[in-house]
């Protein structure tokens, strides 16, 4: 892991590079979170489809899986996908290989309104991405230099 500047060497062009990129972030999950109400879901539901359906080499996951994915209890996950479940996103299904694991898998309402989302947010991204990227750059390039 690089070293970090001292408080001593931060110059004012290092806060406001920092200050830029949370802005850029932050403008884009205002965006994300008004794209899944103007969709019918809650921004968490979003974000959960997405952990389930891109979740790495298979397109279901444990509630386990899903708690870390999203940064929450694991007791919050369950609840999520109780409410998830009776709106008609998702399903639980009994693993085949381990009838101890339950997984969760997107229905197909799920499916179509993620894909819908998944669309405008590529969309987004095609504007604000290079932005976002140029300031990661810049912020790595200045942290180099340290």
């Amino acid at each position: 892991m690089p070293k970090r500047k001292q408080a001593a060497q931060l110059i004012k062009e290092d806060y406001e590079l920092l200050s830029e990129f949370r802005y850029r972030l932050r403008r884009f999950l205002g965006f994300s979170e008004n794209a899944a109400i103007e969709h019918g879901v809650t921004p968490q539901q979003y974000q959960s489809m997405l952990s389930i359906h891109g979740f790495p080499g298979r397109d279901w996951v444990t509630v386990g899986e899903l708690a870390e994915r999203m940064q929450i209890e694991h007791h919050s996950a369950g609840g999520l996908v109780r409410r998830m479940q009776s709106v008609g996103l998702v399903k639980k299904e009994v693993s085949p290989d381990d009838r101890r694991v339950m997984q969760i898998r997107l229905t197909e309402s799920g499916l179509n309104v993620l894909n819908k989302l998944i669309r405008v947010h590529q969309d987004e991204l095609g504007l604000v991405g290079p932005k976002l990227i140029g300031l990661i750059k810049e912020a790595t390039l200045q942290s180099n230099k340290q």
